[in-house]
């Protein structure tokens, strides 16, 4: 008894230019493996392709996109030799060419279509032109022309928007290659809603993939959305406060929160699903709560409170500090300057002090030898300067502001004080008029 083989599928799947896959019969059981260029049986002739899947994985591929393992599924040749993919390449460098003098053509006859791509087939008998258009195309002339142009059976292939992206090929916005033209076969239909479920911005430009249509992952993540909007609480009508009625403006699905406005303002108030039920509920009954946060106003006003017996310890708290003095000016020698001193008063002439006056002792005078404090005072300077008494002798002369005094003079019997007319109302000898 020798040992039990597993029966392999015998079907590969084959993938062309643009993405384009079929499937084909491996009856001669070649060896075969992924990536190979193999050559296969097509209806005009042969055509050259690379094996992308084999195995069991084929059946479920087939199953998936509802193909049938009947006899139309035609064989695989052999692989591809030398010569073979030297031909291929031959016919795969008039495509380009072949495509800007079909585009001439198309504009020559003047119809609305537009040509996508161009396909030769590896014998270089068969030539299929992919267009895309809005409307059904009369190209019966256009393919006489173009089958005269090119020596080639004609074959034109509408496709889709999404088919012409998948073929084009290109990067999107996540920065990888597009998913229709790496794995992507089926094209669901997408709807706006998708992204009304995902709370995204309903911006036309930022939905849009390259094919001018909404972009196809916008159904990834759809199913996954839907199972966690379960939870969340359905709110088809404003919620009733005393503050007014407050209208859903976002849900934020995964962290359960809501967040409503009143009578349309700037300012959103966030609340749990679980709280929104409770208002629901409420409003059932006829009740309407005090805010979103609480349901009646002993509440507000206990928190009020709180919050005044809060404010009322923060005054107390700063108002135990003492208050800050404020710095006099001071001079350019850091001396400081009492703008609070009065300046001496000029006593009259006709009365005689008590004491006589001294001069300052070098006490009143800063250790450095500098000039009083009163120098640099230059506001008041000019204001209530004494007037000098002239009929007294040098040493009741009272000192002025910002000098030191001056030495007393040694008298001499040759000098005698100057005199000088009498103002008015003054007699001659300095007393007043009315004297």
């Amino acid at each position: 008894m020798g040992i039990p083989q597993l029966d392999q599928f015998d079907i590969v799947e084959v993938k062309f230019k643009g993405g384009r896959k079929e499937y084909f019969r491996n009856v001669d059981f070649l060896s075969l493996n992924t990536g190979d260029p193999v050559v296969v049986d097509v209806p005009s002739g042969h055509h050259i392709g690379h094996v992308s899947l084999q195995g069991e994985l084929v059946r479920l591929q087939m199953q998936k996109r509802k193909v049938r393992n009947d006899d139309n599924i035609t064989r695989i040749y052999r692989v591809a030799t030398q010569k073979d993919l030297e031909k291929w390449e031959e016919a795969k460098a008039k495509e380009v060419p072949t495509l800007y003098r079909c585009k001439q053509i198309v504009d020559e006859y003047g119809l609305n279509m537009k040509m996508s791509d161009v396909e030769f087939q590896a014998d270089n008998s068969k030539a299929t032109f992919y267009y895309s258009a809005e409307d059904r195309i009369d190209f019966r002339e256009l393919i006489k022309s173009l089958a005269g142009e090119f020596k080639v059976r004609v074959e034109m292939r509408q496709i889709s928007l999404r088919q012409e992206a998948g073929r084009l090929g290109g990067i999107g916005v996540c920065g990888r290659e597009l998913c229709c033209s790496t794995w992507l076969v089926d094209f669901k239909n997408v709807t706006t809603s998708a992204a009304r479920y995902q709370n995204l911005s309903l911006n036309p430009g930022k939905l849009s993939g390259q094919c001018g249509r909404l972009k196809c992952c916008l159904n990834y993540e759809l199913d996954t959305y839907m199972d966690a909007i379960k939870d969340i609480p359905q709110v088809e009508k404003p919620l009733l406060t005393e503050q007014g009625p407050a209208k859903l403006q976002k849900t934020d699905i995964f962290r359960k929160l809501m967040w409503f406005n009143y009578n349309h303002d700037n300012d959103w108030i966030s609340i749990t699903c679980d709280r929104v039920r409770e208002i629901q509920a409420l409003n059932e009954k006829g009740v309407k709560v005090f805010n979103l946060k609480i349901d009646q106003s002993t509440e507000a006003e206990d928190l009020a409170a709180q919050s005044t017996r809060e404010l009322e310890l923060l005054d107390k708290k700063f108002s135990k500090k003492k208050k800050k003095k404020k710095k006099r000016p001071t001079e350019g020698n850091g001396m400081r300057v009492n703008q609070n001193q009065e300046t001496p008063k000029a006593e009259p002439q006709g009365a005689k002090s008590a004491e006589p006056k001294q001069a300052p002792t070098s006490q009143n005078r800063p250790a450095d030898g500098s000039s009083s404090p009163r120098e640099g005072d230059k506001r008041k300077k000019h204001k209530k300067r004494p007037r000098p008494n002239f009929n007294a002798g040098p040493t009741d002369a009272p000192v002025s502001k910002g000098e030191s005094p001056a030495p007393k003079p040694t008298s001499s019997p040759s000098e005698t004080p100057k005199r000088f007319p009498p103002r008015i109302n003054q007699g001659p000898s300095g007393t007043t008029g009315n004297d």
